[in-house]
């Protein structure tokens, strides 16, 4: 191959191949199938498991498939690019439907399950698919087994082994034995793991000279080679194949088999298992997969390979979701370094807020938000100049024009808005690229802090979009009755758990300067305190601080609780813009605070001379881009930047 072919793409250490599906997982635990009532919806099929896991412990993936043209191929391929994941060989096909599976965790270890994979699109994967410059750009393919039980998927695998051949790279088999999707169990029959068949064996032994490394359950081994038994199983393997076979067996480990097989089972490089709690066998094999691709691709023993492979797996096991609850790689280290005193990893608080940081659906390094959730401020507002408060809603609107105009189409501006009033202002919002937005939950000027709408905070947040922060403001001093703290802490904790909970991001606001004198600690011992109770929001939203030392101090105690923590933005207070300006370049040296959001000093005036019906709506969004343009620029010259 000409190094014309093998620049096209940016190089890759593995590709995967084959099965390309979304998963809806029953989220009522303990339940039949036929009972379950809501659904968690992820990425799915051992291939685009294998890519993401790999992604998320720091290999440079691609998956290699078809999807839909509709809404579930494209969030497969969105999914795919937010983990990192190169969508390069990732075809659309217009004719057919990206495949569902259906699942459920009805017992331990048992999870009934429903492929929807009718002529479905990734089973459409043929030879034309194959891209010879993409296959070089790659060290490794990874073929799975579903996608040699059709001659065009089939013929598609084979192509991909003989190109990687050709230019020295490795082939890994994942034997992947699904009985159903061979047409040997009936639709309700999707967790059958085993089903004898001469026909898929002597299929499957056709590939087993080509491979480098053969990965595979006692099942799936046997399948792979006709025998009845496990040890005569990798016998006819290695009798067929040098490759490096490994042999999964779940809470037991693995064996790691690199030369003759002898006639002891355990004479191999053994990799111990974790003591673990099972919650959900469903892809575990490919967390175990993405963890030995991880060590044996970087070079990594054996031993170390194995050692990986099995605690990706515990993860897995441990969690409920497939390529979602893969551990990251700083995950993995901390959980290999440090432990866990729970059988159940899902309830180690400590790895969870790893996985939660290091998975974060963007990365947000700059934010500048225009914040309109604003309620009792705009009410007021209205009284004064003799306004129905019907109007504030259409105001908000005009708001998202105003940010949009100054945003246009950048990345770093956001916005806050609230549920009351601003529920057009959301739907406005959506029809523009903004990087983020934030929504109030607390009830306005509550203290001690009380929610908006229902103390049931959890219940209220599951119907919001993924990717809507939750924001709470706290009228918090540290220097605050104990009784008020304590009341105050709890509800914030709770809200905390919520937003954990419902897997959304959280912005506390604390403002301290109302109820009491601020010094260079007063900030720092209020979020010191928050965090001793295990509140760890992705942003604080802080008041602007007299100097540089409490921004010095402030810093200190993020970076020691929650290195993972977003940052800080701050906000206006109705501050005047000559202020705020100086407020920004005070932060300079302060590389913790992230960005601002800013409200009544950008929209104050248009709300009053709009509402008072002195202003039209085109005056309005003039007004408030130009204010909140400027202070854009006042920040960015605060960080040594310039607008885009």
């Amino acid at each position: 191959m000409g190094e014309a072919v093998e620049a096209k793409y940016p190089p890759l250490d593995v590709i995967t191949i084959g099965r390309a599906s979304v998963d809806l997982y029953g989220q009522q635990i303990g339940s039949r199938l036929e009972d379950i009532t809501s659904f968690a919806k992820s990425v799915g099929g051992c291939p685009a498991n294998i890519s993401v896991g790999t992604a998320r412990l720091g290999l440079s993936s691609a998956l290699l498939t078809r999807v839909g043209d509709e809404q579930m191929g494209r969030f497969i391929r969105e999914q795919l690019r937010r983990e990192g994941v190169s969508v390069d060989g990732l075809k659309t096909d217009k004719e057919r439907l990206t495949a569902l599976v259906l699942l459920s965790v009805e017992d331990e270890g048992v999870s009934p399950m429903i492929f929807y994979r009718a002529d479905c699109a990734d089973m459409a994967l043929a030879e034309e698919d194959i891209d010879e410059a993409f296959i070089a750009s790659a060290r490794s393919v990874v073929v799975t087994g579903t996608h040699f039980s059709r001659p065009n998927s089939d013929a598609a695998q084979r192509k991909a082994i003989r190109l990687m051949k050709a230019k020295g790279g490795k082939v890994v088999f994942d034997i992947d034995y699904r009985p159903n999707l061979w047409g040997l169990a009936g639709h309700a029959e999707g967790f059958e793991r085993y089903v004898k068949s001469d026909r898929v064996s002597a299929r499957l032994k056709t590939v087993l000279p080509d491979c480098d490394l053969i990965v595979g359950t006692e099942e799936e081994i046997m399948i792979a080679s006709g025998a009845d038994d496990c040890l005569s199983a990798l016998k006819t393997i290695r009798s067929l194949s040098p490759a490096t076979i490994v042999l999964k067996r779940g809470a037991k480990g693995c064996i790691v088999y690199d030369g003759p097989i002898s006639d002891d089972l355990e004479d191999g490089i053994v990799g111990k298992g974790f003591p673990i709690e099972i919650y959900n066998v469903l892809g575990a094999g490919d967390a175990f997969m993405s963890g030995f691709l991880r060590g044996w691709l970087g070079g990594e023993s054996f031993a170390t390979a194995a050692t990986w492979a099995n605690a990706c797996g515990a993860f897995a096991v441990s969690r409920l979701l497939c390529a979602p609850e893969y551990p990251t790689f700083e995950e993995l280290q901390f959980f290999l370094k440090h432990g866990s005193k729970h059988l159940a990893l899902r309830k180690d608080e400590a790895i969870n807020h790893i996985h939660w940081a290091t998975t974060r659906r963007r990365d947000i390094p700059s934010l500048m938000a225009l914040a309109c959730d604003h309620r009792v401020q705009l009410e007021d507002v209205a009284a004064r100049v003799g306004a129905d408060t019907s109007r504030i809603p259409d105001f908000k609107v005009l708001t998202v024009q105003a940010a949009a105009r100054v945003a246009a189409g950048r990345d770093g501006y956001g916005m806050l808005i609230d549920e009351k009033y601003g529920r057009d202002a959301m739907f406005e919002f959506a029809r523009h690229p903004f990087a983020w937005l934030g929504r109030p939950v607390e009830l306005p000027g509550s203290r001690p802090l009380r929610f908006e709408f229902s103390q049931d905070i959890g219940s209220q947040l599951t119907d919001w979009p993924v990717d809507h922060c939750i924001k709470c403001l706290c009228f918090y001093h540290p220097d605050d009755p104990e009784a008020l703290k304590t009341e105050q802490q709890q509800k914030l904790r709770v809200l905390f758990e919520a937003a954990r909970k419902v897997g959304r991001e959280l912005l506390v606001e604390i403002i301290a300067g109302k109820h009491g004198k601020l010094d260079d600690t007063s900030i720092p011992r209020a979020l010191e305190e928050l965090y001793a109770l295990g509140i760890k929001p992705d942003w604080w939203k802080l008041e602007p601080q007299a100097s540089a030392n409490a921004w010095a101090k402030i810093e200190q105690v993020i970076v020691k609780n929650d290195p993972w923590c977003r940052g800080v933005v701050l906000l206006g207070l109705e501050a005047p813009q000559d202020e705020l300006v100086a407020a920004f370049a005070a932060t300079s040296n302060a590389p913790i605070v992230k960005g601002f959001a800013v409200g009544r000093t950008i929209f104050i005036n248009a709300a009053e001379q709009w509402l008072a019906g002195r202003m039209s709506d085109d005056e309005a969004i003039a007004d408030m881009a130009s204010r909140f343009e400027q202070l854009t620029e006042a920040w960015l010259a605060a960080r040594g930047r310039k607008a885009a």
